[in-house]
Parts: C-alpha cells; structure tokens; sequence
C-alpha cells in the first residue's frame, strides 16, 4: 500500500451515557463541558493539531447538539458581530472553520468495532485516526500528533497504550509487546478485558489509533463470527496475522472524563491551567479542603 498522509479522524459518539444519566438524558455526554468547551471539541481540536481535516462523526440518536455545535451558527454568529465581540466570535468560528465535517449513524450500539465498520464509505482507502473522546489528553506535541509522527515512521497501525495498574486491566484491551525503546512497542498480541491473572501486560489500549484501511475487512469477518458486540480488539487481533501492528506510550496526561470521578478530575485539571480562574479556583478548593478537614 502506498503512503499517505493521515487526513480523517472517526469519533465514535453514538453512547447513550448512561453513567451521566440525568445529565445525559437530553444532551450527549460529549457535550458536557471541561470548563467552557464541550469534551469533544477538545478531541476535534488534537486532531486539527495533527494535521487532520476531515472529521467523521459517527453518531445515535439524539445526538444533534453535536452536529450542531460543530457547524456554523449564524445567529449566534451576527449577534456576537453586532455586540463587538470579536475574541468570542472567533473562538465560535474557530472549530468550524478548520473542519469538515461529516456523520453517520451507528444505528444500534454493536461496540467500538461496529461504529469503526460504519466509517468504511466515508474513510476510503487511506489510513485514518480513531479518536474516543472520552479519553481527554492533555500534551505537547498534541498526543495524536505524536501518534501521527510514529506512523510515518513505521508505516503501519499505532495503537496508544498507557500502563496501568494491575487492579484496573480487566477493564481494557491490553497488549502484548517487544520494546522498540522510545515507548514504542511491537505488538504480539492483544486481548480484549483480560481477567487480572491472564493480562498479558500492564499496557493497556486508550482512546486512540491509527488504523489502515485493511482493518475494515477485519472487522465485517469478526461480525460474521457471533452475535453481540463487534470489538475493535479482536478485528485487530486478526490484522496482526496479516501485519505489524505497533503500540505506543502517548506522553501525556489522560483523563478518562467517561466515569464520574475521572470526569470532575479533568474539570479541576483544566481550569487550574486557565490563567483567568486559576489562582481563585485553587483558593477556594483549598479553603473547601481545609473546613471539611475539621
């Protein structure tokens, strides 16, 4: 396959959110904020900061508020204009401008595997991003563009891994690997949620790959294989038969903002590094630590 540049990011965004219920009964929990921006813009924009331009959204029911907030408002837009301000009109426009932007329906949640397969029209063949916005990475260069840059360079899938402990594998897809140094990894295997005694590592799989289009007939064979969810995992598990596949450890600080905890972390994450409300926000988490303290 000739090389080519890694122009399309998939985010799978069809989840119903329920750990977020009420708050996600009516929006999608991809729009609830860190601070001002919605979890996905944030996701969007590592993307764009890995030179990615098309975004393919792949979307359920009741998801329109993301459509919508990924396209032009003209409204809000006009308004903003007619009250002179500028700073915050361009941070409106900013998104959809760098973009283009198109959805496909998941239609019924069959797994992470299912909302990739969906993508295949759209994606073509070229290597594309998949990016879950659930898993909040902050880092520079942006973690996709150092995923990016290790795909250039071993020209095949890179699949991001963080370790973890122990305690927490079975709640991932772990990887089995030789060190290439430099935090990458030769993959020799992979298992999806493996029981803490047979994971065969620490290093589990996180919110991000780049895949090759050759992961698609991957997949339609795991969905031919048994009922339920099609797992990523396991359709890759398959292409590593057919070729190297590559893990890397993304330097970074990730949030996993799909469970509660994780989710207010990043909250306090992201504002503590926002010059405005920093330093009050600090002095009010202290003054709240220190009087529930007593």
């Amino acid at each position: 396959m000739s090389h080519s540049h890694v122009r399309k990011a998939v985010f799978p965004a069809a989840g119903l959110g329920t750990r977020f219920l009420p708050a996600t009964k009516a929006q999608p929990k991809e729009m609830l904020p860190l601070v001002d921006k919605p979890i996905i813009q944030y996701g969007v924009e590592e993307a764009v900061a890995a030179g990615i331009d098309h975004i393919i959204l792949v979307t359920g029911r009741g998801k329109n508020a993301i459509e919508d907030h990924f396209d032009v408002n003209v409204e809000l837009e006009t308004f903003l204009e007619s009250r002179g301000k500028h700073d915050m009109l361009r941070e409106v426009r900013q998104v959809s401008d760098l973009i283009n932007v198109a959805y496909v329906r998941q239609g019924e949640p069959l797994g992470l595997g299912h909302a990739v397969l969906v993508t295949r029209q759209l994606v073509g063949n070229e290597p594309f991003a998949v990016i879950l916005s659930d898993d909040v990475i902050d880092a520079t260069p942006a973690a996709l563009r150092q995923m990016v840059d290790v795909y250039d360079r071993v020209q095949g899938p890179v699949i991001a891994v963080e370790r973890v402990p122990m305690s927490e594998v079975s709640s991932y897809g772990v990887i089995a690997g030789e060190s290439m140094g430099d935090g990458l990894y030769r993959i020799t295997d992979l298992v999806e949620k493996p029981p803490r005694d047979q994971a065969p590592s620490d290093l589990a799989i996180i919110g991000r790959y780049i895949l090759t289009p050759d992961i698609f007939p991957m997949l339609e064979e795991t969905a031919k294989d048994r009922t339920g969810e099609i797992q990523l995992t396991n359709g890759l598990r398959r292409l590593l038969k057919e070729r190297p596949l590559y893990g890397f450890e993304v330097k970074g600080a990730r949030h996993d903002t799909g469970n509660k905890l994780g989710f207010l972390k990043a909250v306090v994450y992201f504002a503590l590094r926002r010059p405005d409300i920093a330093e009050p926000f600090k002095e009010y988490l202290r003054k709240i630590y220190d009087s529930e303290i007593r």
